[in-house]
């Protein structure tokens, strides 16, 4: 069974349903299921993210974050300067689904890129999913 990582980036103070939607969505465009996910990531900045914490407690996964000239090292197909501009690094939810999903995975491990989703109340929540190299 192939397992995944996914990749968080969002509005600061994003509510928990416009992620898990986002998330949930995202797993079924790359045919995935909440089981097959080994670890959810984001940017240390990220760390103290209600929605980010609450999601990875609801569905048991461990949740890892990486600082931002850690993310920025790691090639990305959909960079963004605005990205940049407010994290430090041009990725946030595709470098770190690529960090998590293991040493070296390649950007061709991306099976879904930078997946956006707006809440209701219009906050942004964006999910990136690796394939792991297991």
């Amino acid at each position: 069974m192939s397992r995944f990582t996914v990749g968080l980036g969002c509005d600061r103070g994003v509510p928990l349903d416009t992620v898990r939607d986002a998330v949930l969505a995202a797993l079924a465009a790359a045919g995935a299921r909440p089981d097959q996910v080994a670890a959810a990531a984001s940017i240390a900045l990220k760390r103290d993210e209600a929605a980010f914490l609450a999601l990875a407690r609801e569905l048991g996964w461990p949740l890892h974050f990486y600082e931002a000239h850690e993310l920025a090292a790691v090639p990305v197909p959909n960079p963004s300067e605005t990205v940049r501009r407010y994290t430090g690094t041009p990725s946030v939810s595709e470098a770190a689904a690529l960090l998590a999903a293991g040493p070296d995975a390649p950007m061709s491990a991306l099976v879904v890129e930078k997946y956006k989703h707006r809440g209701a109340d219009g906050r942004n929540a964006t999910v990136s999913i690796a394939r792991m190299n297991t």
